[in-house]
């Protein structure tokens, strides 16, 4: 029987909760977003119109989206959207999907990125574009090359920009430095792939649904990182930092990786959930002629 706006969100939130193993106020959260994508209102409208009973069509087209949800679907995908840094950006079943731990290495980065001058950056495997676009709206005199290896994942970060106003954004398809010969960098941040082959959260929640190749990197991790730094040195200005987003137990590994390629000013920063999260490291600076 077709309820009012509340009655619906009320039974979604439960089954939500229980089959998911959410917190209610989660639970209540995605029940109320699943309900604003089937009457396409947003969340003040959903509130004010709670006694409202819903349409047949529209309660049908809602029971699809929360049977997605059930069955594991994430809840970006079914929306087609995920906020990152305050902003909205398109998501796909072929991009991974922008989490918070990411802000940490946006922070990261913009700590070490001029305010009011011209400055270089490259995103490696930017997926949606999150870390690349988020980064030139807080420091817009920055340049920004993104890259990815999947032409469908740069058309969504392509999108992103657009949908966006980011115009200083130039997206390359590159298997991480391939395309890139002979161009050096201010600042160069990447989220790879950082999931050991065989681990048991590839099973879990929403890691299920989402790309392999942007999540798994070999037996221990670590083979995409490994590239990344090896590779760095001649692509890095003078001075120039790289940033790498990580899993919660590689920072030390990573750390004695960048210290062995000859990387200075190796340090890690925490997320907010107190784990180390982003591990950075500073180019030497030339050496004068003698």
């Amino acid at each position: 029987m077709v309820g009012a706006i509340r009655e619906t969100w009320v039974e979604a939130q439960k089954l939500i909760s229980k089959t998911l193993a959410l917190e209610p106020d989660e639970a209540r959260l995605e029940a109320q977003l699943l309900l604003q994508t089937s009457l396409n209102v947003n969340r003040a409208w959903l509130l004010s119109h709670e006694k409202d009973v819903l349409q047949p069509d529209i309660h049908t087209a809602f029971e699809v989206l929360l049977k997605r949800r059930l069955n594991g679907e994430p809840i970006a995908y079914i929306l087609g959207k995920r906020e990152f840094y305050g902003l909205e950006f398109i998501v796909t079943p072929d991009t991974l999907i922008p989490r918070p731990d990411t802000e940490t290495l946006v922070e990261a980065a913009l700590q070490k990125i001029p305010l009011s001058q011209a400055c270089l950056i490259l995103d490696l495997g930017t997926g949606t574009g999150a870390i690349a676009i988020a980064i030139v709206t807080q420091r817009p005199q920055a340049q920004i090359v993104a890259t990815d290896v999947s032409p469908t994942t740069l058309a969504v970060a392509q999108a992103n920009a657009q949908n966006l106003n980011v115009s200083n954004v130039q997206f390359v398809l590159s298997d991480w430095f391939a395309e890139l010969q002979g161009q050096t960098f201010d600042v160069i941040v990447s989220n790879p792939p950082y999931i050991a082959e065989g681990d048991p959260h590839l099973k879990q929640g929403d890691l299920r649904f989402e790309p392999s190749s942007a999540l798994i990197a070999g037996e221990n991790g670590l083979d995409c990182i490994q590239k990344i730094i090896s590779q760095a040195k001649q692509h890095l200005k003078p001075q120039g930092w790289l940033m790498l987003e990580h899993g919660y137990d590689q920072a030390e590994k990573i750390a004695n990786l960048m210290k062995s390629a000859g990387f200075d000013s190796v340090s890690s920063v925490a997320d907010l959930s107190n784990i180390l999260r982003v591990t950075l490291c500073q180019a030497v600076p030339v050496s004068p002629c003698p």
